[in-house]
């Protein structure tokens, strides 16, 4: 090192003594490069393979920085944007269902006859109006006529039933409900829980008939919102009330870490951020889009729907996701691009092979938790040209893209330019989550292929960076940690154990906290064992989520007490339908004479974990599996562990 030392010095002195000093200027950009290759090779080595993926990655993020500003200088909401978009080819369809087209204009007409309806209700700025609604065009032209007036759009899970429903509605202090005729039954199963002064709409999915203004009633005493759209007169366009591009539109539920779902925060601005950050990844405006996922997720209800709203693309709504139907649709309506979550691609591998495989025009497909182990079947069975994984949370500030197909992997940070998207990967406690400090009491971060969890940086005065969390501000500030890299700096701290390998590349590895993934979606381990307890005489239960091979997420298991053998498992099944949705109910039972307590008497689960669902560790206790088809749970005997591990019996 001495030796190569003096050789640049040398270099030095004998550029400046023959050529003066001018030239000496001129060659120091040279020797910066020398110096670099001799004493960082590897460095060298990463930023030439990765400098293209970075290039390409920091022009499209230019990209999303632009319009997010024009938007912002112009104080959009999301109505104003997509009123742009219909001027720009109102006759284009934007959304395809079923048999039904309906042009950009449609959906803004249909919506401004939304607008005048709530109106006439009493709707305006700040009022919450809620829906429980089906996949149909309806609803997002339903919560853009909403939005219109300043109001917001609570999205709740279709599945939620029983007190998680009464939660969800309760939570956003909603002023109106509509909700989709298949629900009338579960609301009113909860409506001695609801506030009084709820308004019930009833939407049903039918066309508009507007050359009467007969009004034929509902036969009940909850009042029909098709017919009130039938005989209100459209309101005229006029641009959106409330806080324009930074004003709040839409409430998404998750489950965040822990408890009953949560409701998180959408403005215009994150509405924009989320959907355009894809869209200059690698879809165009020319795409049509085919979307089988649930509406009331950001997923379906903001990457996909936005890119019509927002860009100009047509996007086709599925009603409910098919395995063998996934591909047949993207021929049948000449899709483009197409939306999966990693649970559908195997699910979709699964099906028999046929020629209709590459039968279609699919050039992209995008979402999130294509794993590793079948990615590479999964493209060539398909004949898929690109892949775009993305990962981020709905409520988090983050977001990363796979935008060069790297197989498994869920985004990247720059090796060249670590600072210039706000993310990283910190240290800390994977069994608790809590960030690992150095002796000055600041985060670390993680060296490549060391596991850390995944945070964004807060930056208040950036509408991409800005943390806007949940409607429960305590919640949303538990997901916050402080004095990061600087005193009094402040990051989203998502949760999620993310390993970054040399190269910058990122690739999920686990979950911290309460809560693990299932059938994709996020089940609170306490929500569920707040609901065993309910309805199996406040046993003593524990929930936690086990591995199952060659299966995505992790499957849920409950350890439940039954002293005296009383456990009724046909009426916890019963009963847990009634409360849970399908991906919430424990895959796995394992029946105990009692449960190992802590000396604050919380339930120890390390153990009930590493022994997951194989019925050898069972010792004394019994263990059983839940069949979907009987809705009942079955003796787990080794033979049927077997045939589970192997994938002849399918959970």
């Amino acid at each position: 090192m001495v030796l190569v030392l003096a050789a640049i010095a040398a270099a030095c002195a004998a550029i400046w003594l023959s050529q003066g000093f001018s030239c000496m200027l001129l060659a120091l950009p040279l020797l910066g490069a020398l110096y670099l290759i001799v004493f960082h090779t590897r460095w060298c080595y990463v930023a030439l393979m990765t400098a293209p993926r970075d290039l390409r990655a920091l022009v499209s993020y230019v990209k999303i920085l632009w319009i997010t500003k024009k938007f912002a200088r112009k104080n959009l909401s999301i109505p104003d944007i997509f009123h742009e978009v219909v001027n720009r080819h109102p006759d284009k369809p934007c959304f395809l269902f079923q048999d039904e087209v309906w042009t950009f204009k449609e959906v803004e007409d249909y919506s401004l006859r939304v607008t005048a309806v709530l109106k006439a209700q009493g709707i305006k700025k700040d009022s919450i109006v809620g829906l429980l609604m089906n996949n149909c065009p309806q609803q997002p032209a339903v919560w853009l006529g909403n939005a219109r007036l300043g109001a917001i759009s609570p999205l709740i899970n279709t599945n939620q039933r029983g007190k998680a429903l009464v939660h969800s509605i309760n939570v956003a202090k909603c002023d109106v409900l509509i909700f989709s005729e298949e629900y009338q039954s579960a609301i009113q199963d909860v409506l001695s829980e609801l506030s009084p002064s709820l308004k019930l709409f009833k939407f049903t999915n039918r066309p508009l008939n507007t050359f009467n203004s007969r009004s034929e009633g509902s036969g009940d005493d909850i009042t029909d919102f098709i017919n009130l759209l039938e005989t209100t007169p459209p309101a005229p366009w006029a641009k959106a009330d409330g806080d324009g591009f930074q004003g709040k539109i839409l409430y998404i539920y998750t489950s965040g870490t822990t408890g009953l779902p949560k409701a998180a925060l959408i403005t215009s601005a994150r509405f924009v951020f989320l959907a355009v950050g894809l869209h200059y990844m690698g879809i165009k405006s020319t795409d049509r889009l085919y979307c089988p996922l649930p509406l009331y997720h950001t997923a379906g209800g903001i990457i996909s729907v936005g890119q019509a709203v927002l860009m100009g693309c047509t996007v086709i709504i599925k009603a409910k996701f098919s395995a063998s139907q996934y591909f047949p649709d993207c021929a049948k309506y000449k899709a483009t691009g197409a939306h999966y979550i990693g649970e559908m691609c195997r699910y979709i591998l699964a099906t028999p092979a046929s020629p209709a495989d590459k039968q279609h025009t699919v050039r992209v497909i995008y979402g999130n938790g294509l794993r590793l182990q079948i990615w590479e079947e999964f493209v060539k069975r398909f004949n898929i040209k690109q892949v775009l994984e993305f990962y981020g949370a709905t409520e988090g500030n983050a977001n990363i893209v796979n935008t060069d197909g790297t197989i498994g992997a869920i985004g990247f940070v720059s090796r060249i330019f670590p600072n210039v998207y706000p993310i990283a990967i910190i240290k800390v406690n994977q069994e608790t989550g809590e960030p690992i400090r150095n002796s000055m009491g600041l985060c670390q971060l993680t060296e490549p292929n060391e596991p850390g969890v995944f945070i964004g940086k807060i930056q208040s005065q950036n509408p991409a960076r800005q943390y806007l969390g949940y409607v429960d501000k305590a919640a949303s500030e538990k997901k916050i940690v402080k004095n990061v890299f600087s005193y009094n700096d402040a990051a989203f701290i998502s949760g999620d154990i993310i390993v970054a390998d040399e190269f910058g590349y990122l690739f999920f590895r686990d979950r911290t906290g309460d809560t693990f993934r299932w059938r994709g979606e996020n089940v609170s381990t306490t929500e569920v064992e707040a609901a065993i307890s309910r309805v199996a005489d406040h046993r003593d239960a524990v929930v936690y989520g086990v591995l199952v091979p060659n299966v995505e997420g992790r499957a849920g298991m409950c350890g439940i007490v039954d002293v005296d053998g009383t456990l009724d498992l046909d009426k916890l099944a019963k009963d847990l339908a009634r409360d849970l949705p399908v991906y919430a109910r424990p895959v796995f039972i394992r029946v105990m004479d009692n449960m190992d307590m802590t000396g604050t008497f919380k339930m120890k689960k390390t153990d009930l974990q590493k022994e997951a669902f194989d019925p050898k560790f069972a010792k004394k206790d019994k263990m059983y599996y839940l069949d979907l088809k009987q809705n009942r749970y079955l003796p787990l005997t080794e033979d049927v562990y077997d045939k589970i591990v192997s994938g002849q019996i399918r959970i």
